[in-house]
């Protein structure tokens, strides 16, 4: 009985050892919990804009907003006044607020129309407050926006290089408040995986172990690894600097076909193997032709010319014989294989799905 256990385990061994293993810095395989960017939003005006800014008759917001603004700077506008802005449009303005961001640093940002404007190009962003998640503001914007398109209209001709209704202002915003990270709050840290997978997070707790003693490090499931790391922040900081590069061999990714069903995109890495399979793979093409039929009225008959239409259709269906696929123990035995079909993407789809269904495919089908 031990024998016969001894050798179930050599056997289990053998084939994970088997597997092609590759080695990647553990910053490349998860990141540290709390130490994430944080979104951004505002809503602003952009002035200056050369008769491309909003329509007020169909962006009522815009005048509103405007109104507004002039309001809080101390002008008021006559009972009635009615008006005509072609030089201001309303903007979104959207940024990321990087980690450990502090008062006084600049990030970029990126300012999209929000009405009917043609163009930002040439436009100045009045001061606009971004706000986060819960509604604080955390960095004020303003600037010159920078479109990176030209366009020109006349005559009903329009000729329009790249997008003009977005554009950036590099360092446009300047933070005001700073986002409070738990990085430094306890002598924990817990890093998450890119990918759940059971056999990396226990493989990168046993490198940490190796670097810095046992029981530093302890993976809590497939996705968690709490690490102990030092108290004080010049400790901790040097105490990343040196965990984010260690070394860890991984397992070879699990094989798996990634389907974009909209564009007809098929996508494989290198652990995907192909069994030995029969697959008939035929075109069915349908076409349909009009043509107008003219009836003319016989002479004195005080008739009407009537137009009729004649359609003709017809069906072509391609043979579909029987090929063999050959087995594919890597990458290019199996996009060889595959290729011999002669299939469109459209058709591969569905000739994947088959040989998945059928046994023949070796890999996790994942459609986008």
């Amino acid at each position: 009985m031990l024998s016969r256990i001894l050798i179930i385990v050599i056997a289990a061994l053998a084939a994970v050892l088997s597997l092609p293993a590759q080695a990647e810095r553990i910053k490349d395989l998860a990141s540290t919990q709390g130490v994430r960017p944080n979104q951004l939003i505002g809503y602003g005006l952009v002035v200056g804009l050369d008769g491309s800014g909003d329509q007020t008759t169909q962006t009522p917001f815009t005048v509103q907003s405007l109104q507004s603004m002039l309001t809080q700077l101390g002008i008021t506008l006559p009972p009635g006044t009615s008006l005509q802005l072609r030089n201001v449009a309303a903007v979104m303005v959207t940024s990321t607020l990087p980690p450990f961001a502090q008062p006084g640093q600049q990030v970029d940002i990126t300012v999209s129309s929000l009405g009917n404007a043609r163009s930002l190009r040439g436009g100045t962003l009045l001061m606009t407050p971004l706000k986060g998640a819960d509604g604080q503001v955390y960095a004020v914007a303003q600037g010159n926006v920078l479109v990176g398109g030209a366009g020109a209209a006349q005559g009903g001709s329009k000729v329009q290089i790249n997008h003009l209704s977005a554009g950036r202002v590099p360092n446009g915003a300047t933070v005001e408040r700073a986002v409070a990270t738990a990085f430094l709050l306890s002598d924990r840290i817990r890093l998450e995986l890119n990918t759940t997978d059971f056999s990396t997070s226990a493989l990168v707790a046993d490198a940490i172990n190796r670097r810095f003693g046992n029981d530093v490090s302890m993976p809590l499931d497939g996705r968690v690894i709490e690490v102990r790391a030092p108290a004080t922040p010049a400790e901790r900081v040097r105490f990343m600097a040196e965990l984010e590069n260690i070394d860890v061999v991984t397992l070879a990714p699990s094989a798996r076909v990634i389907i974009n069903a909209r564009t007809g995109s098929i996508v494989m890495n290198r652990t995907v193997t192909l069994e030995p399979a029969a697959v008939a793979h035929g075109n069915l093409s349908v076409t349909i032709s009009s043509q107008p039929v003219i009836s003319q009225p016989g002479p004195l008959s005080q008739g009407q010319t009537v137009v009729a239409e004649r359609a003709d259709i017809q069906i072509k269906q391609e043979g579909g014989a029987l090929m063999q696929v050959a087995q594919g123990a890597n990458l290019a035995d199996v996009v060889a294989a595959l290729n011999s079909l002669g299939a469109n993407p459209g058709d591969m789809l569905a000739i994947l799905q088959a040989l998945k269904a059928a046994g023949a495919l070796r890999a996790e089908l994942e459609v986008i």
